[in-house]
């Protein structure tokens, strides 16, 4: 990884309080988030039902950011024009739900979006190797998906450094964005290993502290790297 390139902060909407969703995207906009992350869930992929396009069309009126949609769901190709519709900017599938992942990506660029592809921890990156050159975004979950404030799988790291070396060796400009268990402990750590863009939920929509307050002590955590 370019050791000039800005780390960008995806506040993941998952962790934030529904009842006032539009307050709060807009909150993370104001605190210099890059990406708004947005997990669309289906009950059968993973276990929780989470939001549609029509909520991704709501948070579309509250920020100029990019919303960075990512379907953890069955047959992700029967949603990707409704979602592009509603506002969103990448579109992110998974390998393990996407029976014709060439297809599904074409797809998402046909309809306007940055094209994203997704595995979960224990999904070999081995998969990738064909689709990476096609792809601008490459999330690795370093949780099983599903639920909120999980704690970071470690063996994750090592997939993070690999995917980076193979990333860099055949100069793929795809960004590495990393999901799961990701606070001012963790960040550091997932950068170094070369992630480019870090979602964090629960270290930034929490009680604790404001969204201002929680990315700015996500971006100290990684000033000693002099990536940020």
């Amino acid at each position: 990884m370019q050791r000039n390139q800005k780390v960008k902060i995806a506040p993941s909407i998952l962790s934030a309080d529904f009842a006032r969703l539009g307050e709060q995207v807009q909150e993370a906009t104001k605190a210099g988030a890059d990406y708004i992350h947005i997990d669309v869930m289906d009950g059968r992929f993973v276990p929780q039902i989470t939001i549609g396009a029509p909520v991704v069309a709501a948070i579309r009126r509250w920020t100029d950011l990019p919303l960075d949609v990512h379907l953890m769901i069955e047959s992700p190709e029967q949603q990707i024009s409704q979602f592009a519709k509603a506002g969103a900017s990448i579109i992110t599938v998974h390998m393990e739900t996407c029976l014709h992942i060439h297809r599904g990506v074409q797809m998402i660029k046909d309809a306007g979006c940055k094209a994203g592809i997704s595995i979960n921890p224990a999904t070999s990156i081995s998969v990738l190797d064909e689709i990476l050159p096609e792809v601008d975004l490459v999330l690795l979950m370093t949780v099983n998906p599903g639920f909120s404030g999980q704690t970071f799988i470690e063996s994750t790291l090592n997939k993070i450094t690999r995917l980076r070396k193979e990333l860099d060796r055949r100069s793929l400009k795809a960004e590495l964005e990393v999901d799961g268990g990701i606070n001012i402990e963790t960040a550091s750590r997932v950068v170094k290993a070369g992630a480019t863009v870090l979602v964090a939920g629960a270290a930034i929509f929490n009680s604790r502290e404001s969204v201002e307050e929680a990315i700015n002590k996500l971006r100290v955590s990684l000033r000693s790297l002099a990536v940020d």
